[in-house]
């Protein structure tokens, strides 16, 4: 039966867009599945405010009747008129092992950015950098953390194959924290007492719902420059705060203000979520949210979910400060391992700070690129 590619309007197309992944990653001990209601409200421009400065349309592929694939283009006109380009994105590509259904699928994408006036497409990449980005294309035997992404060997021969080419990586790193390092410790303490540096504690989520946009004004300053990235106005940050900030063990966040009070600095770690969420498979109810809060109570792992430094604090030793505050919590509950969300390749300043620990390299997303 020929392959049909249709877009996605309808609720059950919507539907068949989350759940193909399901059935592409079923029994793989190593993919972490989303919570289904919150993926499919992320494509809806009534539920999601980066529409507002995104184009975006949706495809799912079939074969006998049955959805085998699925992809996303988004035009985000910020960033192009940020970078100047005419740049388009391929976005939330799965599908099963079949030349036949990758060609359709991307052809589909492709054409529809063409005719929209891109000219390049690269992917894949999601309406902001907070949101689904990279292709793993090293580490498959590695269990990601929730905000990473896992796809399965053959994915990144089809890209190659259909004329992609690399464009940038992220690399991801294990931590092993056993006990803290006394250079570790004294450093912290000398760039506290130099720079006049105070650092705030919680225990309560409510207690960081003032801070909460600074955090991001932060990020928005820390990471203005890199690839792929817009700022995030009021309305985007208001919409990952009600996201994600119940997500969060307060414990795991510190802040860190400058002598007149400033925040001038933020890490945030999160015990790690993957095993709950594949407990969860897909669903907060009636187990998954058991499962999550479990997770969040009782880590066995921490992902380092976000760290921004203000750019002129960023050579002036912050970095050991967040690092011994977050490890102090993570010795108070036992934890020893720590698993880093994507890194820039070519970040060599963050890069560096691994090498005061055990660790290794362990996983590498693809962002690809390819000319229309």
């Amino acid at each position: 039966m020929a392959i049909e590619v249709r877009e996605v309007k309808t609720e059950k197309d919507y539907k068949d867009f989350v759940n193909v992944q399901f059935t592409i990653y079923k029994n793989n001990k190593f993919w972490v599945p989303p919570i289904k209601k919150d993926e499919i409200k992320a494509l809806k421009a009534e539920h999601n405010p980066a529409f507002r400065f995104c184009n975006a349309k949706f495809w799912n592929a079939y074969k006998d009747g049955k959805c085998v694939g699925r992809i996303g283009g988004i035009i985000n006109d910020k960033y192009n008129e940020k970078t100047n380009t005419k740049v388009g994105r391929f976005s939330r590509a799965e599908f099963i092992n079949d030349k036949e259904v990758v060609d359709k699928l991307f052809t589909t994408a492709e054409k529809w950015l063409k005719d929209q006036g891109m000219t390049e497409v690269q992917g894949p990449l999601g309406f902001t950098n907070l949101d689904h980005q990279g292709m793993l294309v090293e580490g498959f035997d590695h269990l990601p953390s929730a905000a990473s992404e896992y796809h399965l060997p053959y994915y990144q021969e089809h890209l190659v194959r259909l004329g992609y080419e690399k464009e940038i990586d992220w690399i991801e790193f294990r931590l092993f924290l056993e006990g803290m390092p006394e250079k570790a410790k004294r450093g912290a303490e000398i760039v506290k007492k130099r720079s006049n540096l105070t650092v705030k504690s919680f225990t309560k989520n409510s207690e960081l719902q003032e801070y909460a946009v600074q955090l991001f004004e932060i990020l928005n300053e820390a990471f203005k420059d890199l690839h792929s990235v817009v700022q995030l106005d009021k309305e985007m940050i208001d919409y990952y705060v009600k996201r994600y900030l119940m997500l969060l063990n307060p414990e795991f966040v510190k802040l860190v203000f400058d002598e007149e009070d400033n925040l001038i600095a933020f890490i945030i770690g999160l015990p790690s979520l993957s095993e709950g969420l594949q407990k969860a498979n897909g669903s907060l109810f009636p187990f998954g949210w058991y499962h999550l809060n479990k997770a969040l109570k009782k880590p066995k792992v921490i992902d380092l979910m976000l760290t921004g430094i203000l750019p002129k604090y960023q050579a002036k030793g912050v970095t050991a400060v967040l690092f011994y505050e977050l490890h102090e919590v993570m010795e108070k509950y036992g934890v020893t391992e720590m698993e880093t969300t994507g890194i820039f390749e070519t970040n060599q300043k963050v890069i560096q700070n691994w090498k005061n620990y055990e660790n290794i390299q362990h996983k590498r997303k693809r962002c690809w690129k390819k000319s229309l």
